[in-house]
């Protein structure tokens, strides 16, 4: 968790002209702004093939021949990906790494964004690299990363034999395998796929195919000892440390924890785990029947459902109550404890709680503005952009940014000037 409680919570607005970025520079990317609201970048083109990073008005003294997903992770660093002299590497606050690699993509970080990892290909070998750490060893392919909540271990799934694509019996064999810190499992599955690294670092969790027929979990190389006709992305029990996946079973899904069934298989679907902060609940996203959605908490589906789909679960800090959102048709909806609130959005993006869980809001689009919607009510401001919204430590106020006519503003709101 982001520690707010050193952020600026007194000043009401702090303003950040950025309309003359756009005269300034050839071309302006994305805006990204910082977790505490205090800094506003982007990507800029200063002139053929040289990029920089301008940041509240302040550019990074390196300049590279290309710049891409731009970032702030959540303890405020600014981190992009860089080429220089057609090598890429990580930038974090405008200092590249040492290392120089073919190619870098898929960032992820610790809960805390302390440590920063990503994958590479350096001569057509693949691996992670973790605050400029590279693993020492190097696989034909890697997929599915992984990282530990402390970001101390990383993961992927590796191919770890070789075989051309017409040597069907090398693939039914198994040619893959999952590795923590770039040391593979001795253990081979015809495919490897999303993987979950166990608070403590120790153990590995993969989705694995066992044969072109059977699916199940291994952990730290082991396979459950019962296949299923299916699975989904495993996680690791918070409190007891057991692994559990959604499972196919009997042409329905369930919950299998440590490869026995605990949720009976009687969803039409049934994934996107989420354990509540404490560890004592578990929700996921599930179709009670074809083609509706909606949340199983404890293996008890909530009543309401939509058509399209349901996301980004997220639970209260003290893990009692649980938002999400749903899809119907081109509308989006919110859902607090089983009750969708009334009003309808274009979009709208994952739930936030305060503190103490009473409050709920989250950034929401209508007809092409952008807003922040606070107990199914709506800020009487709609922006060109706004950013998720963020409790103060007391949860009387959030904090809001959001761009309006060509003005960057963080701005300190009571929560009861939105709600009432």
């Amino acid at each position: 968790m982001t520690d707010t409680a050193s952020w600026d919570w007194t000043t009401p607005e702090k303003v950040t002209e950025i309309q003359g970025w756009q005269e300034r520079f050839r071309w302006v990317e994305e805006l990204q702004v910082s977790p505490d609201g205090e800094r506003v970048a982007a990507i800029v083109n200063v002139d053929e093939g040289e990029f920089q990073v301008c940041v509240s008005g302040d550019v990074w003294e390196s300049t590279f021949d290309k710049i891409w997903h731009l970032r702030y992770l959540p303890d405020g660093r600014l981190f992009g990906f860089v080429s220089d002299m057609g090598e890429w590497t990580v930038a974090v606050d405008g200092k590249p790494w040492e290392n120089r690699f073919g190619y870098v993509w898929n960032p992820i970080w610790s809960v805390d964004g302390s440590r920063l990892a990503v994958a590479f290909q350096q001569d057509m070998r693949y691996g992670m690299a973790v605050e400029d750490a590279p693993w020492e060893e190097t696989f034909a392919n890697a997929t599915y990363f992984a990282i530990s909540p402390d970001g101390s271990k990383t993961a992927g799934a590796v191919q770890v034999e070789p075989a051309d694509s017409g040597e069907v019996h090398k693939f039914q064999k198994g040619t893959f395998s999952a590795a923590l810190d770039g040391r593979a499992w001795e253990a081979r599955f015809v495919n490897v796929w999303h993987l979950a690294v166990s608070p403590d670092g120790s153990r590995l969790a993969a989705e694995v195919r066992r044969s072109l027929y059977d699916y199940t979990i291994a952990v730290n190389g082991t396979p459950w000892e019962k296949n299923f006709a299916c699975v989904w992305e495993p996680c690791f029990n918070p409190q007891t440390g057991t692994v559990v996946a959604p499972v196919r079973e009997g042409g329905r899904w369930g919950l299998a924890e440590d490869g026995k069934l605990i949720w009976d298989a009687r969803y039409a679907q049934l994934w996107q785990l989420q354990y509540s902060p404490q560890g004592d609940h578990l929700a996921a996203v599930a179709a009670p029947k074809f083609g509706r959605w909606t949340a199983a908490v404890d293996n008890a589906a909530w009543p309401i459902t939509f058509s399209d789909m349901v996301c980004d679960l997220r639970f209260s800090p003290d893990g009692t109550r649980l938002a999400l959102l749903g899809k119907e048709g081109p509308h989006w909806k919110i859902a607090v404890d089983r009750k969708v609130w009334s009003h309808s959005y274009d979009m709208a993006w994952k739930p936030v709680f305060s503190p103490d869980g009473t409050v709920v809001a989250a950034k929401v689009e209508i007809d092409g503005r952008y807003s922040v919607a606070v107990n199914d009510r709506l800020w009487s401001r709609q922006c060109e952009a706004v950013w998720d919204p963020v409790f103060s430590p007391d949860g009387g106020h959030l904090l809001l940014r959001s761009i309006e006519k060509g003005r960057y503003l963080r701005r300190i709101v009571p929560v009861s000037d939105i709600i009432g």
